[in-house]
């Protein structure tokens, strides 16, 4: 998960890699780092001037598998467990030492308690 240390810059030159230069500069003025990628998505995007629908659509995608987590299952009940590793990418999105040192192994553990 090299990517929650990315700068600014480093998200700008991923979202350049991916299809879509012209958006480097709503990333970087907007001040998304990897930690703040993690809560992109469509429902965010328009906020920071992203607003061709296709383009969110793919931009959301590859920040999903950047994560390794895939889209939503809407048929799924809620009762069942989920299965991603969203709630540790949250968890870990945030800062400060005890965030830093958050295994994904440790989450699970205390999860279970």
């Amino acid at each position: 998960m090299a990517f929650l240390r990315w700068s600014c810059e480093d998200v700008a030159h991923w979202i350049e890699s991916v299809g879509f230069p012209q958006y480097k500069a709503c990333f970087t003025q907007n001040y998304i780092t990897g930690r703040k990628l993690i809560h992109v998505n469509c429902f965010n995007l328009p906020r920071l001037g992203i607003t061709d629908f296709q383009h969110m659509k793919l931009i959301s995608a590859q920040v999903r598998e950047l994560l390794g987590v895939s889209e939503p299952r809407w048929n799924q009940s809620i009762a069942e467990p989920l299965r991603d590793r969203t709630v540790f990418l949250q968890m870990k999105s945030r800062t400060g030492q005890q965030a830093d040192s958050l295994t994904h192994e440790h989450l699970l553990k205390n999860k279970s308690k």
